[in-house]
């Protein structure tokens, strides 16, 4: 293998992405796009739950349990009703997601000290939304009536609570380290999977075949631009991440930018991987990139969805997914400080990957080649 060969394809490649925009465009500016398209986009903190009011009561008492409601932080209050109709109208509207419906012998409870019903409706369309409202209603009819009763209530245990890595609980802390990762892994493999297929689709490839360049050092002249387009990528990534979105890096970017070369190296040898099978297409290597690229990085990392929580097939199949590997090694240097020893295992995997995926570009191409 000879440096010079390789060099000299790797010239021709950047001349090739210097000459095409439509490249430089996909490798600079989407993925500050996507970053923050979805980082600010995705978010799983639930506040401002809208709400609508049936207060039959119209009491100081009613108004007061309103108000610690507002006042929570929650929910917002978009409106009052005067019957059932109109609370199935908003829900059914999407006007709110949730109604509160106040009795009209609720204050009249309170001050006997009977216990009252206090009807609630919830919109079960988006159950993550419902299930988090719940919790938030029976915690502040809890304190709400605590505070009337003026009893105060002992539990029998008392849970103290401390929150590592992220005690503030904000989804961004977690998300922008995820999705660093989704970013990446699409657009390297988007990238790289246009090279050969490029090459077949213009009628170019016969003058490569014809050099003594081997398949190897094809190969690795063809991935090192993207690599370093990748490289750069990445650190423009974290750099928004931590100075734009304020998510804070307690670990070695040095160590985060290490690894992230091993993650990136499995990702372009699979996207020539997909150039090569692509027989002269760029169209169809592109969507096939973007399909093994993006739903497997996004849906089966444990990025948005834990992994234990999935079927046992397919957490199986999660076991070959890179991104899951640098999911883990991105959320924990970002959010935990984690060094190379904590991350050893994730590290081996995706070597482990990166070299077989690079054997297989390489005997794919000396097929393609014969």
């Amino acid at each position: 293998m000879k440096f010079v060969r390789i060099r000299a394809v790797a010239k021709k490649e950047i001349i090739q992405i210097r000459r095409d925009p439509l490249s430089l465009t996909i490798a600079f500016l989407m993925p500050l796009i996507q970053l923050f398209i979805f980082g600010y986009a995705i978010s799983f903190d639930i506040n401002n739950i809208d709400t609508v009011i049936y207060d039959r009561d119209r009491s100081y008492e009613s108004r007061e349990l309103v108000s610690e409601m507002s006042a929570s932080g929650y929910f917002s209050i978009v409106g009052y009703v005067d019957s059932y109709r109109e609370v199935d109208s908003y829900i059914e509207l999407n006007k709110a997601k949730v109604a509160l419906m106040i009795r009209d012998d609720f204050s009249r409870a309170i001050k006997t000290g009977r216990p009252v019903q206090v009807g609630v409706v919830i919109d079960g369309s988006d159950s993550n939304t419902a299930t988090i409202a719940d919790g938030y209603l029976n915690g502040i009819a809890l304190q709400f009536s605590a505070r009337m009763s003026g009893v105060k209530i002992e539990p029998i245990i008392d849970i103290r609570n401390r929150v590592w890595y992220n005690p503030e609980l904000k989804s961004r802390n977690f998300i922008v380290p995820g999705l660093i990762v989704v970013i990446m892994a699409v657009i390297v493999a988007l990238l790289t999977s246009l090279t050969i297929a490029r090459e077949w689709e213009r009628g170019t490839m016969e003058q490569l075949i014809s050099t003594p360049v081997k398949p190897a050092e094809l190969i690795i002249g063809k991935i090192a631009p993207y690599f370093m387009i990748g490289l750069i990528d990445i650190i423009v990534a974290i750099i928004a991440g931590v100075f734009w979105f304020g998510v804070p890096i307690y670990g070695s970017p040095l160590l985060l930018l290490a690894l992230s070369c091993i993650f990136m190296f499995g990702g372009v040898c699979t996207g020539i991987i997909i150039s090569i099978n692509a027989r002269g297409s760029q169209s169809v290597a592109s969507q096939v990139a973007l399909i093994t690229s993006f739903l497997p990085a996004l849906l089966l990392s444990g990025f948005v969805f834990a992994i234990s929580n999935m079927p046992a097939p397919l957490q199986i199949v999660t076991y070959v997914i890179p991104a899951r590997y640098f999911v883990t090694i991105s959320k924990s240097i970002f959010m935990k400080g984690s060094g190379i020893d904590a991350l050893i295992t994730e590290t081996l995997l995706l070597t482990l990957y990166g070299t077989l995926v690079f054997a297989v570009a390489v005997k794919k191409f000396r097929k393609r080649i014969d």
